[in-house]
């Protein structure tokens, strides 16, 4: 089979179209004929080995553990193994296989089976492909580490992202006013996906406006801890999911011991794969209450382009890869 293959850590340069052999499935896994794939920060992220705690978790020197990347897929069931129980050949799937190795930039894919859920029969491969890590991030995110409350004010930078689309949409499933910061082109996308309030970033800062928000998720950006907290109420929550390494580190180290002396949360979230959140989105996206926002669609030929593409940060929502000659319809439903 073809898959985007890697031996060394690096630019996208790094991912190379090659054939290798194709997986069989064991007793606990779904082997998946992938129809769509989608990128997601995590990919180039391993692909650089940064921060250098990916080293630990791929390979000090080289990626041992993961060599195909890609956490989303969308495809057939070619197999099942023994003891898998809710699929057979045929069925028609998508989900987040972190929990096996990534591996969706491949015409095949061995999953387990509590990483899948039906697709819904409205979405396209490629539409469903989007839904996933991004979705579960800003489902946990929101619900989880942030504790949603309806009629909470919550601000969501990165708005226009691939995890900030589903924010802004889940935030407002959840009843909360919606703020979303991004830049000007977009500013419509986010209106048009439910933000009451839409901030661009190249005009305005909104953490020197004077208003407080409750809840503050940063998908994206490049705000110190010290900003954000700035626009939080005293009992307002910070999650970041989403930006550069020193955010990361600053949630991660800082946010505890910051949380400690005041009544603000602040904190990083790392999204856990977890099939209950998979047929929620799943729900969502069949009565319409959550619409995946795809930005580009790419060959599997042009992955390289395609994660760089997201590297680089302008992605107005997700950047997909379809093995096909050609996508199945995609209905942008007026986004």
């Amino acid at each position: 089979m073809k898959a985007i293959v890697y031996s060394e850590y690096g630019s996208p340069d790094v991912l190379l179209l090659r054939e290798v052999k194709q997986p069989v499935p064991a007793d606990n896994e779904v082997l998946v004929k992938v129809q769509a794939a989608s990128v997601n920060a995590a990919d180039w992220r391993l692909m650089r080995a940064v921060p250098f705690l990916a080293r630990l978790y791929n390979g000090l020197f080289r990626p041992k553990r993961i060599t195909i990347l890609g956490g989303d897929i969308a495809g057939v069931v070619e197999a099942v193994g023994s003891q898998v129980t809710h699929f057979k050949p045929g069925d028609v799937v998508f989900g987040d296989v972190f929990a096996s190795n990534f591996g969706g930039f491949a015409e095949y894919k061995c999953a387990l089976e509590k990483e899948l859920a039906l697709k819904p029969p409205s979405l396209s491969f490629e539409e469903a492909a989007a839904v996933p890590l991004a979705g579960m991030t800003a489902l946990q995110a929101l619900r989880d580490a942030g504790r949603i409350q309806p009629g909470q004010r919550v601000l969501i930078n990165g708005a226009s992202g691939g995890v900030g689309t589903f924010a802004v949409q889940l935030a407002k499933y959840f009843g909360a006013e919606v703020t979303a910061v991004c830049s000007t082109g977009k500013m419509k996308m986010a209106r048009a996906l439910g933000a009451d309030h839409v901030i661009d970033y190249t005009r305005e800062d909104f953490t020197q406006s004077g208003l407080q928000y409750d809840l503050i998720l940063a998908a994206n950006g490049s705000r110190s801890i010290f900003e954000y907290r700035r626009a939080l109420n005293s009992d307002g929550t910070y999650v970041m999911s989403g930006g550069t390494g020193s955010q990361l580190f600053q949630a991660m180290l800082l946010g505890p011991l910051l949380s400690m002396f005041s009544k603000q949360k602040l904190c990083a979230l790392s999204s856990v794969p977890n099939q209950k959140d998979l047929h929620l989105l799943k729900e969502l996206l069949e009565t319409g209450k959550l619409i995946p926002v795809i930005d580009r669609l790419y060959t599997l030929e042009q992955t390289p382009e395609a994660v760089r593409h997201v590297e680089q940060g302008h992605a107005k929502g997700k950047v997909v890869i379809w093995m096909q000659q050609s996508p199945s319809n995609i209905v942008k439903k007026g986004v």
